[in-house]
């Protein structure tokens, strides 16, 4: 029998995102966030869901464009500390030691260190309520080469991506395989 929680933010897992932006100054800054996905096939699309009250949210209104930077389990420090502190007072890159690049084909930076981004430039705000959700169409996705796989795509046990649970607000990594989508019904 299940037991009925309410309504709450609660979805097994969300993904550990670092939303790259510029301020109006030009200084890079990230930030953590969880609430965000993939929403569209054709274009490449990625939502992601922040509140006003964010130093980010201005940012891309402000410049049309963000990163996704898919961080790594062995960078959880940073990513929860760039999740702590505001760029308005903080320069988050400088406090983390993180090195910040600035996109060739968006208006965003991102973390260098990081084994995967999403660059991409702003199609839609829509307003949700606390939240604004920002679309943005993937112009490219860069994987650093060690994070690949022979045949030249992404490679997520090498990748080693965080997610997070909200419910007990932790980090976890991923595990491995479990079956081949598309295929492994097909025998059902």
């Amino acid at each position: 029998m299940k037991k009925s929680l309410g309504p709450k933010t609660l979805l097994y897992p969300t993904p550990v995102f670092i939303v790259g932006t510029y301020d109006p100054r030009g200084k890079p800054n990230v930030m953590t966030a969880a609430w965000g996905g993939i929403c569209c096939s054709k274009p490449p699309c990625v939502a992601v869901s922040l509140r006003k009250a964010t130093y980010s949210h201005g940012n891309i209104i402000a410049r049309r464009a963000f990163t996704i930077g898919i961080p790594s389990e062995a960078h959880v420090q940073a990513v929860d500390r760039v999740g702590l502190v505001s760029g308005r007072e903080v320069d988050k890159f400088a406090d983390v030691k993180l090195t910040p690049v600035r996109s060739d084909l968006v208006d965003a930076p991102y973390v260098g260190e990081f084994p995967m981004v999403l660059e991409c430039r702003l199609a839609h705000t829509i307003e949700l309520g606390l939240h604004t959700q920002f679309v943005g169409e993937v112009v490219d996705v860069k994987v650093d080469e060690t994070a690949m796989t022979n045949d030249g795509n992404a490679d997520i046990l090498k990748v080693k991506p965080l997610v997070f649970a909200p419910d007990t607000q932790a980090y976890y990594g991923i595990g491995g395989i479990v079956a081949k989508a598309f295929s492994v019904g097909k025998s059902a």
